[in-house]
């Protein structure tokens, strides 16, 4: 399995030259994702998501690349997954968090200046960028855009057990299960369970034996000093 770290800042490919000159290797972005998966060669990846997230369009673009791979995808949130990290985690066949880890979700956000009509116009941009966030959840939980975008205003922290509960994750990593048995037939094994069950009844019973095989000795020992045997 080819590991795929999603760690730091979520950053556009300019952006990226910018933190690679400076020696700043912590971060994630489109080109080193899909560098990744041609290495990757077909096999199946995993990608480790921990991040506060970044730049919106490049998350995307990350999360289309991994949308669009050719094998399994298996995201792994062994952190926090925010913001535009939260929508590359959606992009995951299977998406799995830690019991330590979280996902936050919440609308977009920029800089920005100038006069009331440039502002109306960010603020309809934003709007349409929060609308594309919301479906890459919608697709992933099944749940309604509208209730999505209310989680997203409310700047929604989401536990591990809330991130399954609510479809953002599959499963929660590292949970213990009872151990299977595996098999190479069709008839009904034993279970483990039945076995220590089978013991604990052995142990009970020879203890039973062993205070019917002492009540037995004292009453012949009994018989003979009252000269019946």
């Amino acid at each position: 399995m080819i590991k795929i770290p999603v760690k730091g800042d979520i950053i556009d490919n300019d952006t990226a030259e910018f933190y690679d000159f400076w020696g700043m290797s912590n971060y994630c972005s489109p080109n080193q994702v899909e560098s990744a998966l041609q290495n990757a060669n077909h096999q199946p990846v995993t990608v480790e998501i921990a991040s506060n997230g970044g730049d919106v369009f490049a998350g995307s673009e990350i999360y289309s690349l991994l949308k669009d791979y050719d094998n399994d995808v298996t995201v792994n949130i062994v952190g926090l997954a925010a913001s535009a990290a939260s929508v590359i985690a959606m992009a995951g066949d299977i998406v799995k968090i830690a019991p330590t880890a979280q996902i936050m979700i919440h609308k977009a956000w920029t800089d920005s200046q100038g006069n009331a009509d440039d502002l109306e116009h960010q603020a309809n941009v934003l709007g349409t960028i929060d609308q594309s966030i919301a479906s890459a959840y919608e697709k992933k939980t099944g749940m309604s855009q509208d209730e999505l975008l209310q989680m997203m205003s409310n700047e929604t922290w989401l536990t591990a057990k809330d991130a399954v509960d609510k479809g953002f994750a599959d499963e929660i990593m590292f949970e213990d299960e009872q151990t299977p048995v595996f098999n190479s037939t069709e008839k009904p094994v034993v279970s483990k369970a039945t076995l220590n069950k089978f013991r604990n009844m052995q142990m009970k019973m020879a203890e039973k034996n062993k205070k019917s095989d002492s009540a037995i000795l004292l009453n012949k020992k009994l018989e003979i000093l009252r000269g019946e045997n």
